[in-house]
């Protein structure tokens, strides 16, 4: 098992390496080339995302899509993985993140129009959506969008069930059962108490709203992803403010960071530059998902006139995950440390505690509520990802065995490790990456041409008829 453990390791290592971060931040350059720089239209995008448009054909409002989206990227990894880039790169990788949002929004603009653009209206009235759906109607390559949907309800069970409730486990036990000496007798087994009893709660809480489909889900996420993104990004302005006279100097650490070509490990290929791109854009990049293909899956039930103007909302996703919430993050643990010498480590998740701990009372009370809440809204966001690649793959008639055996996994994760999955995840994700990229890169040319044509008008209807899908 430790082999395997190591092999499964060293090929997520591999393919999360240069190779994928060349392939995605290519792609993003080259989005943000052929969209005409669309990031130009941010302001026009935040103002859509609030403005609802119920005679406009979909199953959710812009806003519901916009948050639902932001539900399953918004995570863990705003938190925890911008300290682990930052103790793995330098504070120049706070730059490189950033960047990577800034171009990252052109290509989340870019797959989420063919997703809109391609979606069809299943028997049942609903609309279905995604790279699978562009891959087939617009490339005529349906055995592409096979492999793209089966690739993404693999990854979901990883990085969007198993991770995430075993996250909300280990945080919870760490407050409250430190020690990991409670535990409960069950048919002659001895269980830890926590993880089972969070194994419960959240199997609960999340079967009375997947069951009721993605107006529930959009519901809720409508709800919490607005409260807990204020809740997190109140404590990193308040660290702010308590580091203000640290500020300049942060700035200024952040960006001779990111330019060094000092070594730190022996060598150019050491330097703060390479160690801060490395793991900067490596981490913006997966925080956002910007070219997975996983956000414009919801993104297609949206109520929109045209696919534009859908686009642009869910482009502002990126620019919330990553250019805000990542960057204050960032922010706050180097200010930090600045302001704290003590504060090193190579622990992302020690470092991101030991900043936010400065906050009288409640630092740790944000950490352990925002994570809790963050997960488990990913937790919501990707179960909708995958029965949406499962009703194209199979029909609605998988949508109940689906639901049932997702609600399983959440109740035993938690006593379950989860070191495997969470590469065997990383893999996933790089993979389904790939097929959906090639559906933006390639279908690009229609992006351009009905985006020029739009954008005179966000307010003009989509005259393309929708197809009826069959359920298969």
């Amino acid at each position: 098992m430790g082999f395997l453990e190591e092999m499964i390791g060293s090929l997520d290592s591999i393919i999360w390496g240069w190779p994928m971060i060349i392939l995605l931040l290519g792609t993003h350059i080259f989005t943000t080339l052929r969209t005409g720089m669309i990031q130009r239209r941010l302001p026009t995008a935040i103002k859509l995302s609030v403005t609802k448009d119920p005679e406009a054909t979909g199953d959710v409002s812009q806003f519901q899509a916009l948050t639902t989206a932001l539900a399953s990227t918004i995570g863990t990894g705003n938190i925890i993985g911008v300290g682990t880039a930052i103790a793995l790169g330098g504070p120049g990788a706070v730059f490189w993140c950033w960047i990577t949002g800034v171009l990252g929004i052109a290509t989340k603009y870019s797959e989420s129009f063919i997703a809109v653009k391609y979606r069809v209206k299943t028997k049942d009235g609903s609309m279905v959506g995604g790279a699978m759906y562009a891959l087939e109607r617009g490339l005529k390559m349906k055995w592409v969008g096979i492999i793209f949907a089966v690739l993404t309800v693999l990854a979901s069970f990883g990085i969007g069930n198993g991770v995430q409730v075993n996250a909300i486990s280990s945080i919870l036990t760490n407050t409250f059962d430190a020690s990991k000496s409670l535990s409960i007798n069950i048919f002659g087994m001895s269980l830890p108490t926590v993880p089972l009893i969070c194994g419960a709660v959240v199997t609960v809480i999340t079967g009375l709203v997947i069951f009721g489909g993605v107006k529930s889900i959009s519901k809720v996420c409508e709800k919490l992803v607005p409260i807990m993104a204020a809740l997190y990004v109140g404590g990193c302005i308040y660290i702010l403010a308590y580091n203000w006279q640290y500020l300049g100097q942060t700035v200024q650490t952040i960006l001779g960071s990111a330019f060094s070509l000092q070594s730190v490990a022996g060598g150019f290929m050491g330097s703060a530059l390479m160690m801060g791109c490395r793991y900067g854009i490596a981490r913006g990049l997966f925080s956002n998902e910007s070219g997975m293909g996983s956000a414009p899956i919801v993104a297609a039930a949206a109520q929109t006139r045209n696919p534009v103007r859908q686009a642009l909302v869910s482009s502002t996703g990126t620019f919330w995950d990553t250019v805000v919430v990542c960057l204050m993050t960032g922010l706050v643990i180097v200010s930090s440390s600045i302001a704290n010498p003590a504060i090193s480590s190579r622990d992302g998740d020690a470092l991101t505690h030991a900043a936010f701990s400065q906050i009288p009372y409640v630092g740790n009370i944000i950490i352990v509520v925002g994570i809790i809440a963050f997960a488990y809204s990913t937790i919501l966001g990707w179960s909708y990802y995958a029965e949406r690649c499962l009703v194209y793959l199979f029909g609605t008639k998988s949508l109940l065995p689906f639901r049932i055996v997702w609600l399983v996994v959440l109740f035993a994760a938690p006593m379950l490790s989860v070191g495997v999955v969470w590469d065997m995840a990383d893999i996933l994700n790089a993979l389904m990456s790939v097929p959906n990229i090639f559906a933006v890169l390639m279908l690009s040319g229609v992006t351009r041409k009905d985006t020029k044509h739009y954008l005179k008008n966000l307010d003009e209807y989509d005259t393309t008829p929708v197809p009826e899908q069959q359920p298969r």
